[in-house]
């Protein structure tokens, strides 16, 4: 019953943000990873039908599940296994939980058969689900230019130069095409169920798969710009860290700094880095949270990149999930969640402003929420302390120019005085559409201080938000005579 037991925990409501696969893989458990994904993913495939065959059978009345306290969960994957799953059978050697289920099994199979004659169909695969929903259109992968010169990658690995390029992700219709990225230097995208995971080069470390959207920080950093110390504030699993070592010129002892406070997650992302950087020195892990941190430590530090924890609501492999929560029109109704996340985004986001040679930091989430994305953003620009630290949100010019889809204009109304000011605040902003733009759901978004930057900046719109700002706290101050 193993299997069933480590798997129990993520059918149950979670807090955790990231991919249910993300999370399952960086747990630990003597189950397979692998198992317990595959069982899970299913489950919660196929969970409406699972709950109608266990309200019919009345199964958790029956005296002897009663008294083994079997939970709804465990309920579940054992019906599945038992009518849902390929070999029709209870993946344990003996155990009392699988002998009084077994008991059942005989009006399991039952209500199994009145369920699939409702439907009228003969097979479990055609039922309707929602898993079509939930897949990503491409698989992105970035060639790791720490460990292979890019220019030579296609003439040394045949896997990849047998692929045809396209001029489109929606070019890629099956396996055997290519689509080279229009954004990001050296980023690929293939059809997902090419093999790329059996590669020399994926096994190497030579390819990184990373969704197109997850390398915006990293590139938004670096555009215009050259660091010798950067910081990844969250950075576990290490997507983004070794993406953002991999601008760095080892010649000149330039280094990533990386957090994570979690000791699981740390261990993973201390893997991910040794794999993408092999000997060369480039990232200093420290398992730490980000905001103990002295900034005066890091004094010649001078880009940052944060992404922390986030709703996760533009991620794949929720959505399963998310569907047997409490939604309006499929979205996340917990707004006092989302406030708490924004509330913590917006603590570590200035806690980087505070650094003393800081010139650019990038904000970035895999929400699609606008309390967690642009909101948090207002409430950068409207604090005090960061504004008179001088930092700005950066002209479009700085954040991938040519991508379209920025961030939501309406939402600067608060804070800018007119439509074309609303603009130009959202134009330091990128999102991604899950699915549409060719991967997640994703938000970036860039700050900026100091004479370095030559592009057209919105310190006019900041500097009127905070003489609006000073003249509300006056008011407010002001208590009248007596």
């Amino acid at each position: 019953m193993r299997l069933y037991f480590d798997a129990e925990s993520y059918l149950k409501p979670s807090k955790q943000s990231g991919s249910l696969q993300s999370r399952i893989f960086s747990d630990s458990f003597k189950s397979s990873p692998k198992q317990v994904y595959a069982l899970v993913y299913s489950t919660l495939k196929y969970r409406p039908y699972i709950q109608q065959i266990i309200k019919k059978s009345k199964i958790e009345t029956t005296p002897s599940i009663k008294k083994l306290r079997i939970s709804r969960e465990l309920l579940e994957m054992l019906v599945h296994d038992l009518c849902f799953s390929a070999r029709g059978r209870i993946n344990s050697g003996n155990h009392p939980i699988k002998t009084a289920f077994l008991e059942n099994k005989t009006r399991l199979i039952a209500e199994f058969t009145k369920l699939k004659l409702k439907y009228k169909v003969k097979d479990v695969s055609e039922l309707p689900v929602e898993e079509d929903n939930d897949e990503t259109p491409i698989r992105w992968f970035r060639i790791n230019t720490i460990k292979c010169n890019p220019d030579d990658f296609f003439n040394t690995h045949s896997w990849f130069a047998k692929l045809q390029p396209v001029n489109s992700i929606s070019d890629i219709k099956d396996c055997g095409m290519i689509y080279q990225d229009d954004y990001i230097p050296n980023l690929y995208g293939i059809h997902p169920k090419e093999k790329l995971t059996s590669t020399d080069a994926y096994k190497l470390g030579q390819v990184i798969i990373q969704d197109r959207a997850s390398c915006f920080p990293a590139h938004i950093l670096n555009s215009n710009d050259h660091h010798i110390e950067v910081i990844d504030a969250c950075a576990a699993p290490g997507n983004k860290t070794t993406h953002a070592a991999a601008y760095l010129d080892p010649e000149k002892k330039s280094v990533v700094y990386a957090f994570e406070r979690d000791v699981k997650r740390a261990q993973i992302l201390k893997k991910m880095c040794e794999t993408a950087t092999g000997k060369q020195d480039l990232i200093h892990i420290t398992r730490a949270d980000f905001t103990s941190i002295d900034p005066l430590d890091f004094p010649e530090v001078t880009g940052l990149i944060v992404d922390p924890s986030c709703s996760g609501s533009g991620i794949f492999g929720r959505a399963l999930e998310d569907s047997f929560n409490d939604t309006v029109d499929g979205e996340i109704v917990d707004k006092e969640r989302l406030n708490r996340l924004a509330g913590f985004q917006f603590s570590i986001v200035k806690h980087a402003m505070s650094f003393p040679k800081a010139r650019k930091v990038v904000y970035s989430t895999c929400s699609i929420h606008a309390t967690e994305n642009e909101q948090v953003v207002i409430d950068l620009l409207r604090d005090r302390e960061i504004f008179e630290r001088g930092w700005k949100l950066a002209p479009r010019d700085l954040v991938i120019p040519n991508w379209e889809r920025r961030g939501w204009e309406q939402e600067f109304s608060s804070i800018a005085y007119s439509n074309e000011e609303c603009i130009k605040l959202a134009g330091g902003c990128v999102r991604a559409n899950p699915k549409e733009d060719g991967g997640i759901g994703f938000f970036a978004a860039c700050f900026i201080r100091g004479d370095q930057y030559e592009a057209e900046s919105n310190a006019e719109v900041e500097q009127e938000v905070h003489q609006e700002q000073e003249q509300e706290d006056e008011e407010e101050e002001w208590a009248g005579f007596e």
